[in-house]
């Protein structure tokens, strides 16, 4: 949890992106995703060999081609900051829920369990075992 975090609260801090290939980018994290996808502005790339640069006015980075990320150290207390107030305002704080079954509000079980038809079906007046006139002659 604590990257995406720390993510979320770089917008609009400076970054670096080193990607699997090798090429890097500099720039400043626009936005950013739960996957790690980020768009960034005012880029400037890096190739991989150090021999070409490219200026970007804006980049999106698919967050499974990243291998490395370089953001402010002052970043990390800003994120954590940024947690324990979401940890603190969030309505689903530990407890051990609400367990595994309810009674229903009549007090005899639970909902939806063995019914008074299930077994012998004497009450119903079917045909099976039924001794009366069979409607012949």
């Amino acid at each position: 949890q604590l990257p995406l975090t720390l993510l979320r609260a770089a917008n609009g801090s400076p970054i670096l992106v080193e990607l699997k290939g090798g090429d890097t980018y500099n720039g400043r994290v626009v936005n950013c995703d739960t996957f790690m996808n980020m768009n960034l502005q005012d880029v400037i790339c890096t190739s991989a060999d150090g021999e070409h640069f490219s200026k970007l006015p804006s980049c999106y980075i698919r967050g499974s081609s990243i291998k490395y990320l370089r953001l402010p150290p002052s970043l990390l207390e800003t994120a954590a900051a940024q947690q324990e107030e979401e940890e603190r305002n969030s309505p689903f704080r530990g407890g051990r829920g609400r367990g595994r079954g309810r009674m229903d509000p009549s007090g005899t079980g639970r909902s939806g369990g063995r019914g008074r038809h299930h077994g012998n079906n004497s009450d119903q007046g079917g045909r099976s075992g039924d001794t009366g006139d069979s409607g012949r002659g």
